[in-house]
């Protein structure tokens, strides 16, 4: 039994070796030569994405950032003094005097509002009259005070928008 089987080995090594003595070539699997090629495109992936990221054309010319980027106008509104609200209570009066600038996209907006100045006005009018001296009590007050004042701007000219309300003066006696 010796004998076959060592021939059946030497037969076997005679196989793998070819004709010329030489080993055979072994076949690397599948799955090795895919991880490899995946491995390959990830890594081309990252390297163009990293080549695109840091050599992107950041240069972009003067005139084209100069007209995407419009400077605001801003436009004075009148002084405005109400009385504030005190609700029926026997504290004496306050007074509120409030100076606004209207911050606008572009130049033309002007020509629109001023038709409407006298509508903003008494816009203003109304609802400062209302305020009560607790509701412009710290930052938070007059937050609230200059998104409502944008918001009743913005619903009188529809359908243009101005970008803010600033206050220039606000003083509460």
């Amino acid at each position: 039994m010796a004998t076959t089987n060592e021939t059946q080995t030497e037969a076997e090594n005679a196989e793998a070796e070819g004709e010329g003595g030489a080993p055979a070539k072994r076949k690397l699997p599948l799955k090795l030569i895919l991880m490899a090629v995946g491995g390959l495109v990830v890594l081309g992936g990252i390297g163009g994405g990293a080549y695109y990221f840091f050599s992107g054309s950041k240069s972009v010319p003067a005139a084209t950032a100069a007209n995407q980027i419009k400077p605001p106008v801003f436009m004075d509104m009148p002084e405005v003094l109400v009385n504030l609200s005190n609700n029926g209570t026997s504290e004496r009066t306050q007074y509120l005097k409030v100076k606004v600038v209207l911050e606008l996209p572009d130049q033309e907006m002007t020509g629109q509002i001023q038709p409407v100045m006298p509508r903003l006005m008494d816009t203003f009018q109304t609802y400062l009259r209302e305020l009560r001296p607790t509701d412009l009590d710290g930052s938070a007050g007059l937050y609230r005070l200059k998104e409502e004042l944008t918001r009743r701007v913005n619903s009188a000219i529809a359908p243009s928008r101005i970008n803010a309300v600033l206050f220039k003066e606000i003083v509460i006696q």
